[in-house]
């Protein structure tokens, strides 16, 4: 059975093929071809191929989203990447969908109706799911009737207690839906599942930072999910690449009063505050380290700033458990920044953490970092949504 999978972000759209064989195995194939779209601005965007024979990179010039993923789509059949005869080789496609909102509490087979219940949410999840609505309706015009799966983001957190998911605001709210979700529930349940694996027992008390452009943390309690950072959108809190996180909801109704409408205090919340909105130069961890180096305040205090509230945000996930037994990092930032996980660490100090040096510098992946005598146990995941994606796919396809 060869599945297609489509992952959505905020800044980028990984795309990749896997081949599966009789029953699912047990740990994450490589797939037969892999693509991604890194988006520099609404426009211009990097297209990278890569396949067991060979790769493909390029860029992308004054192209729609839309455009630029049929663009990707095409070099499984078509130029120097091709990887099948026809469009009928594909047996299922797998989606990422950000936000399925009350109604969907696991993955679900797409329908007009599940389409619509998409497109519903985007004012909720307005990086997102008109991409991940966008993907499925370009797969509908290449591969016609193929059996196509939504796999929402919001899934693993669909049973936090009321104490976490519901606001103090107006009771009524809860009716209109005005709660929270949690996000990142597909990287979240995966590194869950992983972390029983690599350590060969049952999960206690376990928090989850999924680092990377959109950044969320989760407390796990014996596999469930418990509390987690995001809420009825993925704004809030962490500060993230290019979303503010939680703010004072007064600074809202003060602009508003100042005459900002909903779509600048959409884009400003979301598209133009983080690390790029504090820095002025970029959303990329990387880009403002460099600045440091280079001597600039203004990209220190953007550092600066994005461990202060994850260390806050860390703090109140540990409230929620009582405690910690494991810490796991994952995510663009927390599979590859060795210092801020060990400047996180640090924090954690008091708990008997203490991290091995050499194996958190040595770029870890499923593996735990800490040293021998260490009373909590910190691992480092390759998240793989990708694969937890096919897999519940091959579910509703096989």
């Amino acid at each position: 059975m060869k599945i297609l999978v489509l992952n959505a972000g905020s800044s980028s759209h990984k795309c990749c093929l896997y081949a599966i064989e009789g029953s699912l195995p047990s740990h994450p194939p490589m797939p037969l071809w892999s693509a991604q779209l890194d988006w520099h601005d609404q426009t211009h965007a990097s297209l990278k191929v890569n396949t067991k024979r060979e790769d493909l990179e390029t860029e992308l010039s004054s192209v729609s989203r839309s455009d630029a993923l049929l663009q990707l789509l095409t070099t499984l059949w078509h130029g120097p990447t091709q990887m099948l005869p026809s469009p009928q080789a594909i047996d299922g496609v797998g989606h990422r969908v950000v936000h399925g909102g009350q109604d969907y509490q696991s993955s679900v087979v797409v329908t007009p109706e599940v389409k619509a219940a998409i497109s519903d949410l985007i004012p909720l999840a307005p990086n997102h799911n008109p991409a991940n609505l966008e993907g499925i309706e370009l797969i509908e015009q290449m591969l016609g009737n193929v059996r196509q799966v939504a796999v929402f983001d919001t899934a693993f957190h669909s049973h936090l207690p009321e104490v976490a998911a519901i606001y103090p605001g107006p009771y009524d709210w809860q009716q209109q839906g005005i709660c929270r979700y949690g996000f990142h529930g597909i990287s979240h349940q995966y590194c869950t599942q992983r972390t029983a694996e690599i350590l060969d027992q049952t999960l206690d008390r376990l928090i989850i930072c999924h680092l990377g452009n959109g950044a969320s943390l989760t407390a796990v309690k014996q596999g469930q999910s418990i509390d987690t950072s995001m809420g009825f959108t993925p704004l809030e809190g962490l500060m993230m690449g290019t979303r503010s996180g939680s703010i004072d909801p007064g600074i809202v109704i003060h602009l508003m009063r100042q005459g900002y409408d909903a779509d600048q205090l959409d884009h400003m919340l979301n598209k133009a505050s983080g690390l790029k909105g504090i820095s002025g130069i970029s959303h990329d961890l990387r880009e403002i380290e460099q600045a440091i180096a280079q001597g600039n305040a203004q990209a220190k205090l953007a550092r600066d700033l994005y461990l202060h509230r994850l260390k806050s945000c860390l703090g109140s996930m540990l409230m929620s458990l009582g405690g910690i037994d494991t810490l796991v990092f994952t995510g663009g930032i927390g599979e590859h920044s060795a210092s801020v996980r060990a400047e996180t660490c640090e924090a954690l100090a008091f708990l008997g953490l203490k991290l091995d040096p050499i194996l958190n510098q040595n770029s870890p992946v499923d593996q735990d970092i800490t040293a021998v005598d260490s009373k909590v146990r910190v691992l480092v995941i390759k998240t793989q949504e990708d694969w937890a994606i096919a897999q519940s796919c091959y579910g509703h396809c096989s």
